[in-house]
């Protein structure tokens, strides 16, 4: 039986066999186009989706890496804090061994997919931490997640330390560690300023007041930990030497009923049941009663308050006073060769032992040693004037020194004596506070001194008056109220013997000792007419 042969099928005449004009086939050439990149989108979407799941899959190492949660932190045994080695500590005796560090993320550069490189910072110490795929011991993705640290994050870092075969630039310790977990403890914000706390801090545009609003982040740079280390010396051998010449501590309040020091710049406030107080201007009263109590030598560390309205690089509103006060057998001199004792003594120590601290300092803000002698020069008052008179600067024989005159009489003595520490002593009674003691042989003047560094006034002393009467009538010539420091008056009523002292600015010294050029860089949070935050 024949069967017919297939026809060929005939396409049915539609919208799409009929001719289509330029506008029709624009559109239909844009609806293609349009499905052809969704189509694309979906296709990359699902791509990424993979990818995503199939590295789930894989990293099999993600407990080794991520953020810490706080139940966690509050949750660490002490055995995580013991095995832990600070980073000051990574030499090569600890090659191959594994170490725990915690510190700051100062730097994170990602080389390629499989490497980064984390610089960790802890107490000015810095060690270069790799971060560099290896199997079953470091993904791809705790690569990636270390390249997204934030700076400045403190991390916890479990590592070997190795000794590469070339010196590392960019950190302290010239060991590495080979990273096998990180996490990050506290992840930081972005930085509000520029820091660098590897290489030694240059100026840049941020200024000092945008620096100071951010003083926490400012004070991690080297040159700043060497200032506070440096004044912490100085606190510390203040006490350590005046404890070995019989000196005890003692800590005076610093609400009084009236000025300690005499004029304006007082800081006055409502007490208890609305009595009016002030802050204490300097512990000069209550130090001297101390004597009267036969304390016989006491020094005070602790804060000074002065509403000066003097935005100047050398004065704060609130400071940080080193006072002491002694009983004299015979002059005030006694007083001033214990100021040449301990600060000869503090000078050849920092000198000896802050080298690292001083360099710090040096490499951003650049000074000279501080220039010295073994006895401290002393000169008076008079003779003072009278170098500079013959220097061609002409000064009041009974005033006070100002600023400019005082650096220019600091140049004279280094060029004529080679020192840049001496005292100068027998100022005018007019120039000095109320309670200290007139010359015998000329009551113009006065048994009181100034103690100076490259140029600038950093102590002032004197024998204090020690009879009542002397001290009223003192007193009533200031224009103090007599009534507000009656129990000050009252103490030597009983029995009082020759007494001086002196008191000085702990952030003073650091500044004139570094060469630093305002003590707003000694001040830890300083404290002047426009500041009185952070």
């Amino acid at each position: 039986m024949s069967h017919p042969e297939p026809q060929p099928a005939t396409e049915p005449e539609n919208e799409e066999s009929a001719p289509m004009s330029k506008k029709a086939a624009k559109k239909k050439a844009a609806k293609l186009e349009k499905l052809r990149r969704r189509q694309e989108r979906e296709a990359a979407t699902a791509a990424v989706r993979v990818d995503q799941y199939s590295a789930a899959l894989e990293d099999q190492l993600a407990a080794n890496y991520g953020d810490v949660s706080l139940i966690q932190i509050q949750s660490m045994k002490m055995v995580d804090v013991n095995l832990r080695t600070e980073v000051g500590a990574l030499t090569e005796a600890l090659k191959d061994q594994k170490v725990r560090i915690r510190g700051r993320a100062q730097t994170i550069r990602a080389v390629g997919e499989n490497l980064a490189f984390i610089v960790v910072r802890e107490k000015g110490f810095t060690v270069q931490c790799v971060v560099t795929v290896q199997p079953e011991m470091v993904s791809c993705q705790m690569v990636k997640y270390a390249s997204k640290l934030s700076r400045e994050s403190i991390v916890d870092v479990e590592g070997i330390v190795s000794k590469p075969d070339m010196a590392i630039a960019g950190a302290s310790q010239q060991v590495d560690v080979q990273v096998r977990k990180l996490y990050c403890i506290s992840r930081a914000a972005v930085l509000p300023i520029e820091i660098d706390a590897v290489r030694s801090e240059k100026p840049t545009e941020d200024g000092q007041n945008t620096r100071l609003n951010n003083r926490v982040l400012d004070l991690r740079t080297p040159a700043n930990r060497g200032i506070f280390r440096i004044q912490s010396q100085v606190g510390t051998i203040f006490r350590q030497f005046l404890l070995s010449e019989g000196f005890i501590e003692i800590h005076t309040p610093k609400l009084i009923a009236g000025s300690s020091e005499g004029g304006a710049s007082v800081f006055k406030l409502d007490y208890v049941k609305g009595q009016p107080a002030c802050l204490a201007q300097s512990p000069q009263l209550h130090k001297q009663m101390s004597i009267c109590a036969d304390f016989g030598r006491v020094f005070e560390v602790g804060s000074v308050f002065r509403a000066e309205n003097s935005d100047t690089h050398r004065h704060l509103c609130e400071f940080t006073g080193l006072d002491i006060e002694m009983e004299i057998e015979w002059s005030y001199f006694e007083v001033m060769d214990i100021v040449n004792r301990l600060f000869v003594n503090m000078f050849d120590y920092l000198n000896k032992n802050c080298e690292k601290e001083l360099e710090a300092v040096r490499r951003q803000y650049p000074f000279e040693p501080l220039k010295y002698l073994p006895e401290t020069l002393r000169l008076t008052f008079a003779e003072g004037v009278q170098m500079l008179k013959d220097a061609g600067v002409e000064v009041d024989p009974m005033g006070d020194l100002d600023t400019k005159t005082e650096r220019k009489l600091g140049q004279i003595v280094l060029e004529k004596y080679g020192t840049e520490f001496y005292i100068l002593h027998h100022y005018p009674l007019a120039v000095r506070p109320f309670y200290t003691m007139p010359c015998d042989d000329n009551p113009e003047y006065s048994n009181s001194f100034d103690v100076f560094i490259r140029g600038e006034e950093i102590i002032s002393g004197a024998q204090r008056i020690h009879v009542p009467e002397l001290l009223v009538e003192r007193a009533e010539a200031r224009g103090i109220e007599v009534e507000t420091i009656s129990t000050y008056i009252d103490s030597f009523r009983y029995g009082a013997p020759p007494h001086g002292g002196f008191g000085v600015g702990l952030e003073r010294v650091v500044m004139l000792f570094c060469g630093l050029n305002n003590i707003r860089k000694t001040s830890l949070f300083p404290r002047d007419p426009d500041r009185l935050a952070p």
